[in-house]
């Protein structure tokens, strides 16, 4: 018994608590992750979808789909007002995090939609994908980015914000965060259409980037942002499969017939499902790794720690 107390503390960090056991942790993100979805689709068709007008199918389905992903957020929000000893994870979502400034939010999008951009123009120079005008009404375009700011802020408050937190807490390695919540993250996209085992990998590797982003630099407002310009740029104005789902609100519009596979596109799950993107992926984190080093001063070895040491003796009592 003394060995797997010991064998314990030296995994566990001193502030792990019985609701940070791995059984209890998935089934809570699970009950907020349905939770959310039902929230949100209430939501839409109480108050949003009945004033929505009908000229325009597709920019309501991108709004709709998109759109009823705040349902995580107000979930979420709510579940970490009312319990107590995760109220610190929502100081994460605001700027008394330390990297979340509107620099860091703006460059999250440059990179994200450079990244995908970049795949892209890869995949057009190798003659795997063609693309063509389809339409831009700005305000229309502006409303869908949005709704994709919001399915992708869900996706990150939750794993990266929620779930990471919870994990960093209660483990000593930050490794453990990082490469749990990314598998989790990738275990939500199993069931969309034509993914690969390729495609999976590939949406773990873009949660571990997102993760280190909340180690190393202590920004959920990057994280969300690189998230919001990848989707954002693959989905909305690319017109290409996200994740496998594909929309036809786009200010460009894919040449399906055209579209072939290779290193750089897959016809069924997009520029996610490619060796192409895995390689840019794994630079990124390498990226990252190597400037976040050199912020070690600033003490973001330990986000976990400095997120939730001010308030361990409160919880404690």
């Amino acid at each position: 018994m003394e060995k797997f107390k010991e064998l314990f503390y030296k995994i566990h960090n001193d502030y792990y608590r019985w609701y940070d056991f791995l059984i209890i942790l998935p089934v809570v993100f699970f009950a907020l992750l349905l939770a959310g979805e039902i929230a949100g689709q209430l939501l839409f068709n109480l108050l949003i979808i009945p004033n929505m007008g009908l000229e325009d199918l597709a920019f309501n389905t991108a709004v709709t789909r998109y759109g009823q992903t705040i349902g995580s957020w107000i979930v979420l929000i709510v579940f970490l007002l009312i319990i107590k000893p995760d109220r610190p994870i929502l100081k994460t979502f605001w700027k008394k995090y330390k990297g979340n400034t509107v620099l860091f939010f703006l460059l999250g999008l440059l990179v994200g939609g450079g990244m995908n951009v970049f795949c892209a123009i890869i995949a057009m120079l190798n003659k795997d994908i063609a693309v063509y005008f389809n339409r831009f009404q700005f305000f229309k375009v502006f409303v869908v980015f949005i709704m994709v700011f919001f399915q992708s802020g869900s996706e990150e408050i939750l794993c990266r914000g929620f779930l990471y937190q919870r994990l960093r807490r209660s483990f000593r390695s930050p490794w453990v965060a990082i490469i749990g919540n990314a598998l989790v993250f990738g275990a939500l996209h199993l069931l969309n259409p034509d993914v690969s085992f390729l495609g999976f990998l590939n949406i773990v590797l873009f949660g571990v980037f997102m993760a280190l982003m909340i180690y190393y630099y202590e920004s959920m407002w990057m994280a969300i942002a690189v998230h919001t310009g990848w989707n954002y740029m693959q989905s909305i104005v690319l017109g290409l499969p996200n994740s496998g789902l594909v929309f036809d609100f786009s200010i460009f519009k894919l040449d399906v017939a055209s579209a072939t596979n290779s290193f750089a596109y897959n016809v069924g799950f997009g520029i996610e499902g490619t060796v192409l993107s895995s390689v840019v992926l794994a630079i990124g984190i390498v990226v990252i790794v190597l400037l976040g080093k050199k912020r070690k001063g600033d003490n973001l070895w330990v986000v976990g720690e400095t997120v939730f040491l001010k308030e361990k003796k409160q919880i404690a009592e």
